[in-house]
């Protein structure tokens, strides 16, 4: 009798065992994110454990992980700004900060990019899980600056005196873009075209710092806020062909 007894204890606790194994408890607290599985689904662990759900930890903590080309992975750093859109809000810009600059190399139809990691604060909960972002890092920055258009250091009149001065009566019917070579060049491209209250034009020496897309910081230079510079030359007869299409005014032989 006592055999049997203890016999069933020991079945008991098997049983209790097992039912304890049936309880899937998350390791962390978050917000579950996807559900693998449904009720009363049969799962089997074999040699590899299978994904019941998909929790995430905290959501007001968010990272956004970027490919960055290798041209242009020697220019970004741990600690950099960084900017980001997404498709959901495209009027809103999201800022975070770079954490990470992996080092195993990522390669795609012979691209090589490395994954960038980037911080991202969400305290609305308005960034989920998988959107896509474009990104822009912040690689130099600098506050109130002057900044002169890259429109107007790219422009090169197409002759000028020995004195630098050209009237602007001489330009009517000509058009930029004369090529320069040697010393020339170099040391026109940081030169700042503008005109004078006599109708001449006259070059500035400009000294450039960092540039984006659009604008350049301007170190040196005799220009001041508000100053109107040169980037192109347009006639009053200046009329631009429209293309016609056929049947409005072309003939057609065979």
């Amino acid at each position: 009798m006592i055999g049997c007894l203890a016999a069933c204890c020991e079945v008991l606790h098997a049983a209790r065992v097992n039912l304890g194994y049936t309880d899937t408890v998350s390791p962390v607290d978050g917000v579950v994110v996807s559900r693998n599985v449904n009720v009363g689904q049969t799962v089997a662990a074999s040699f590899q454990t299978p994904v019941l759900f998909l929790i995430a930890q905290d959501l007001t903590k968010m990272q956004v992980n970027s490919n960055v080309s290798e041209s242009d992975i020697g220019m970004v750093a741990e600690g950099q700004k960084a900017s980001f859109v997404v498709d959901a809000y495209p009027e809103r810009k999201f800022w975070g900060t770079v954490t990470q600059v992996r080092n195993a190399p990522q390669t795609v139809q012979n691209v090589v990019t490395y994954d960038v990691v980037v911080s991202v604060e969400n305290t609305d909960l308005a960034l989920k899980p998988g959107m896509t972002a474009n990104l822009s890092i912040v690689n130099a920055s600098r506050d109130d600056v002057l900044k002169v258009p890259l429109a107007a250091l790219r422009f090169r009149p197409p002759a000028a005196n020995k004195d630098g001065k050209m009237r602007s009566a001489g330009l009517d019917g000509t058009r930029t873009g004369a090529r320069r070579t040697g010393e020339q060049k170099e040391e026109e491209i940081r030169r700042v075209w503008t005109q004078t209250s006599a109708q001449e034009i006259t070059a500035v020496p400009v000294k450039i710092g960092i540039s984006d897309d659009t604008y350049a910081e301007l170190l040196e230079g005799n220009l001041n806020e508000g100053d109107k510079v040169i980037t192109g030359i347009r006639t009053e007869n200046d009329n631009t062909a429209q293309p016609t299409l056929p049947g409005f005014g072309m003939r057609w032989r065979r």
